[in-house]
């Protein structure tokens, strides 16, 4: 086998998440590219929620609908997944809670005999499951040990004896070929978003606990210590927004997370840092709405939010990773300019990427570097937003002697007083402008739009579809153009992508089809939309279905 894919469920409690995590880090040990997905409702306990793992020999970013083995640790698992089942699917269960029937690849596992002999803790069931696995697919014992090992320190020989155990119980059934690649680590996209930011300089995150976000705030919590890092949780998203702020008014580079919800809270907080031109890292994770929505679900339901939020007119940078690789340089990117042109930026992910599982290149990756803002020289008085060409002013941050280092969200000159004399309000209207067109032309020189394949059809696509896309693209041979960055819109390099495209397709996670709207807004029409908007993101089954339909 040189594909497979293997699906994992229980209940809430159960460690799905982490069982995942641990087979994703088997195969990547084993020279396989990963991604996994992970599906779980809105419930602390309880539930169903199970993880798709997809291990290949190529780069990917997207599950296939269908199965080769599945573990399963309910009910649940067995009976709601029969429609992903392949014709040789290997079943591993377990015995105590699980009725087998209907499939000769069947294993079972006296799980909780096994947990009873061995001294194992309840959660250990998915370790004894995965040594079953292992075995099952024909990988070597010395592989699982080395991972638990290395990654699972805590009640290690306990661990060792319980997965010992599964591994023994079922017979092998398959051979899984190691790759001749280098093994590559596993990061979920928030931790290569926060590698990212960490690398150009963050200082202080601040965030309120809101998925697909909180794993963010998790992992800067975790790290805080190694990277001398402050990470604060306020009492609600208000509170977060004008916390950094004030952050990067003391010259402390910032950044918060959140999801649509609670940047509802952040607008007028937004519109303070487009005033008063105090630069802010938005990390925004998509999720199904409106209000509550499906909270632990997907969408890409919130650009059209993003490009407009805030009231008045200021500018702004969007960036939409697609990738592990992408998430760790545009958050870094997305830093350096925010601070190089003091306005806020946003990275536009969801919950797809925000929370599933890749294989990361960090020598593919690019390094976003840390660049410096431009300081005042500490010649003459401050002038906090003196008027220059480019509609950047110098910072300083206080204390400076005998400087005063104003601040202001009412219309103000250059020295920060508040004014409402109309020729000072339309200059600092074109300043704003200025600093807008700066921004842009720098952009210039960065990959703004990848393309991939040449053909005369085109996926347009952004964000956490660029995975299934590229997959279904080379498939029928298609080209498929993923803007990276939304605002200001990359006109120039939209315009090369699309040389030789004769007919074009967006793909999105969202009702309306957000993407086209920009790009109509742009002067770019679209021939048609593939949508979807329950939750869920495209399986490879999903988009080639509807692909054919259109290009038939």
């Amino acid at each position: 086998m040189d594909e497979v894919s293997i699906l994992v469920g229980g209940i809430a409690g159960d460690g799905i998440n982490e069982a995942g995590i641990t087979i994703s880090r088997i195969f990547g040990w084993l020279g396989y590219h990963i991604y996994m997905y992970y599906d779980y409702p809105s419930l602390v306990k309880g539930g169903h929620n199970f993880a798709i793992i997809r291990a290949a020999g190529h780069k990917i970013g997207a599950c296939s609908d269908m199965v080769d083995v599945v573990l399963a640790l309910n009910q649940d698992t067995f009976d709601l997944h029969r429609a992903r089942w392949r014709e040789q699917t290997i079943v591993i269960y377990d015995r105590d809670k699980v009725q087998a029937t209907g499939t000769t690849q069947t294993s079972g596992i006296p799980l909780l005999q096994v947990l009873q002999e061995e001294g194992g803790l309840p959660v250990m069931r998915n370790i004894c499951m995965i040594g079953g696995l292992c075995q099952a697919l024909g990988i070597p014992w010395s592989v699982l040990e080395g991972v638990l090992r290395k990654h699972i320190p805590k009640f290690l020989d306990a661990n060792l004896r319980v997965a010992r155990r599964g591994y023994d119980a079922v017979s092998n059934q398959s051979t899984i070929t190691p790759l001749s690649d280098p093994p590559l680590p596993v990061l979920i996209g928030n931790q290569a978003i926060g590698l990212g930011l960490l690398r150009s300089g963050l200082q202080a995150y601040v965030a309120y606990p809101m998925t697909p976000s909180s794993s963010l705030l998790e992992f800067m919590a975790r790290s805080a210590q190694e990277f001398g890092l402050q990470v604060i949780h306020p009492e609600n998203e208000i509170a977060v927004m004008i916390m950094a702020l004030g952050f990067a008014y003391m010259g402390v580079k910032t950044a918060v997370g959140t999801s649509g919800g609670g940047f509802c809270l952040m607008t007028e907080g937004l519109g303070l840092s487009g005033q008063a031109e105090l630069p802010v890292v938005v990390l925004m994770g998509q999720r199904t709405g409106p209000s509550t929505g499906l909270p632990t679900y997907t969408s890409q339901g919130d650009l059209l939010f993003i490009m407009n939020a805030g009231q008045g007119e200021f500018p702004r940078l969007i960036v939409a990773p697609g990738d592990a690789e992408e998430a760790y340089y545009w958050s870094g990117v997305a830093m350096n300019l925010a601070w190089k042109y003091q306005l806020p930026s946003f990275i536009l992910s969801d919950k797809i990427l925000c929370e599933g599982l890749y294989s990361f290149d960090s020598t593919a990756a690019g390094d976003p570097g840390d660049e410096p803002p431009t300081l005042w020289s500490g010649d003459g008085s401050y002038q906090r937003y003196r008027l220059t060409e480019s509609g950047v002013s110098p910072l300083a941050f206080p204390p400076q002697l005998g400087q005063v280092i104003k601040s202001n969200s009412y219309t103000h000159d250059e020295n920060g007083i508040t004014t409402e004399d109309a020729a000072i309000a339309r200059a600092f209207a074109d300043k704003l402008q200025r600093k807008e067109e700066s921004l842009a032309r720098e952009l210039d020189g960065y990959e703004t739009v990848k393309v991939y394949g040449q053909g005369k059809t085109a996926l347009l696509c952004w964000g956490s579809n660029k995975g299934v896309c590229v997959e279904i693209a080379n498939k029928f041979g298609l080209r498929v153009i993923q803007p990276l960055v939304l605002s200001p819109f990359p006109v120039k390099a939209w315009e090369a992508a699309l040389q030789g495209v004769d007919r074009t397709i967006v793909v999105e996670c969202n009702v309306t089809g957000q993407l086209s709207k920009l790009l109509q807004q742009k002067g770019y029409n679209t021939d048609y939309r593939i949508l979807k908007y329950d939750g869920r993101p495209f399986s490879l089954e999903d988009l080639e279905e509807e692909v054919r339909k259109v290009i038939a």
